[in-house]
């Protein structure tokens, strides 16, 4: 006799909503034997689909795109209208007028919301949000990224980087991902939320489950292996909720149960936020150290000039953050009628800023797919997006990234990538999930 199972609270089924079925799987079912973006006509191009991010074929269809339509319609059954918005003049218009391209009723591609579903419910993390609801939350957290706190950070993340790179095979294949980028990345996301450590790499098994795709060989093969990891995060904050509630810390959590927006609230009413958080500090960074080891080993000119000048790590933060793109696109939903780029945009359309085109766009950077050490406005990239958005952790991000390097130049001549590297099937993160490299010994 099989055990009776226990039915979520009606909290945690508006979470289970939150991240359940979206229209990227829609895309995914569909095949990976997508043409080359030359042989489509130009109205079936749809940069959605997530096989063009796991097979790393993403560049021809927005340089396409860029070129021919950068304001660029398509529609799903699952979600609707949506536009592809390509350039990086045209994504920072989105970006900036959250009045006309609103956050409320998502970030990601998804069903288009009916009229009756309110803007925020329990569960709607604070990127998800709009003024006047959006500010107090972010109020919240954002000291955690003010250049104080990041300043008495750098000892610990030196340490932690130091660490690691002293324990890496020299000689011998290993991979980046796990070793170096996840390992780093994991550890500073326990201290940011006075995680328990030994279950620190749970932190990275959520944020990967929340935006992966179900399927037979994936991260999880079914929704429903999906909704149980899920619940299994929000009971285990709920615990650390409680153990806030006596013992306050400097922690993200405590921000949350103690700030002055959030004070006397539940963990679930802020588990979106809190999830958030977690694929923001996760994603965005360790997928920006492994592509800096790529970008390197495919500009090997500029490795050379790196190690020569390390001076020079002051430009490859900003440059691989362009060149990477860790998060690929934002969505926007259109509060009222509005022209784009030639295109009428109808209130209710969502709206793709594809953060990954507009750091590829030639207009803004020249030669944008090579990384260029020197490039004087790497700066204005889009990695970490702009407006009322733009990312509260970025600070950290940038230290270690910079950190990662200052401390890997005077021990490793090289890392040397050795085979090809394994992508997530995802529309949204652009990222790695291997990368088979050698060290050289300095």
């Amino acid at each position: 006799m099989q055990p009776e199972q226990t039915a979520p609270a009606p909290e945690q089924r508006n979470f289970l909503d939150f991240i359940g079925h979206s229209p990227d799987e829609e895309m995914a079912v569909r095949g990976a034997d997508v043409p080359a973006a030359a042989n489509l006509e130009l109205a079936d191009l749809n940069p959605l689909n997530p096989h063009l991010f796991a097979e790393h074929r993403w560049h021809e269809h927005f340089a396409r795109l860029r070129a021919e339509d950068p304001v660029h319609l398509n529609e799903i059954e699952s979600a609707g209208r949506y536009w592809s918005v390509t350039r990086y003049d045209d994504i920072r218009t989105v970006d900036r007028n959250w009045e006309t391209f609103s956050s409320a009723h998502g970030f990601v591609i998804g069903p288009p919301p009916p009229d009756d579903v309110p803007a925020v419910t329990p569960v709607t993390p604070f990127i998800a949000m709009d003024p006047p609801n959006h500010t107090p939350i972010r109020n919240t957290v954002k000291p955690i990224g003010t250049p104080r706190n990041v300043g008495l950070l750098e000892a610990q993340v030196r340490q932690r980087t130091s660490d690691v790179l002293d324990r890496v095979p020299i000689g011998e294949e290993f991979d980046w991902v796990d070793r170096v980028s996840v390992e780093l990345t994991t550890a500073l996301l326990a201290t940011l939320f006075d995680f328990p450590f030994a279950d620190r790499r749970k932190l990275t098994r959520w944020s990967d489950v929340l935006f992966t795709i179900p399927g037979p060989g994936e991260l999880v093969e079914t929704a429903d292996d999906k909704r149980d990891e899920m619940l299994e995060a929000v009971a285990y904050f709920e615990r650390l909720w409680d153990v806030r509630l006596e013992t306050p810390g400097d922690d993200l959590l405590s921000m949350f149960v103690h700030g002055e927006a959030t004070g006397g609230t539940r963990a679930i009413d802020h588990i979106g936020s809190l999830m958030l958080l977690i694929v923001g500090g996760n994603d965005t960074t360790r997928n920006t150290m492994s592509g800096s080891v790529l970008a390197l080993n495919e500009c090997p000119d500029q490795y050379d000039q790196l190690v020569a000048r390390p001076e020079l790590i002051a430009g490859l933060v900003p440059e691989i953050l362009r060149w990477q793109s860790p998060l690929a696109y934002m969505r926007r939903t259109a509060t009222s009628e509005y022209e784009l780029g030639g295109k009428h945009i109808r209130r209710g359309d969502q709206v793709l800023m594809w953060y990954v085109s507009g750091n590829r766009d030639d207009a803004m950077f020249s030669e944008p797919d090579r990384i260029d050490l020197a490039r004087s406005n790497a700066g204005r990239h889009l990695a970490f997006g702009n407006g009322i958005h733009y990312c509260v952790g970025s600070h950290i991000a940038e230290l270690q990234l910079r950190v990662l390097w200052e401390e890997l130049l005077p021990r490793l001549s090289r890392i040397e990538v050795t085979g090809r590297p394994q992508r997530p099937l995802s529309a949204f993160v652009n990222g790695y999930t291997s990368l088979p490299v050698v060290a050289h010994r300095s």
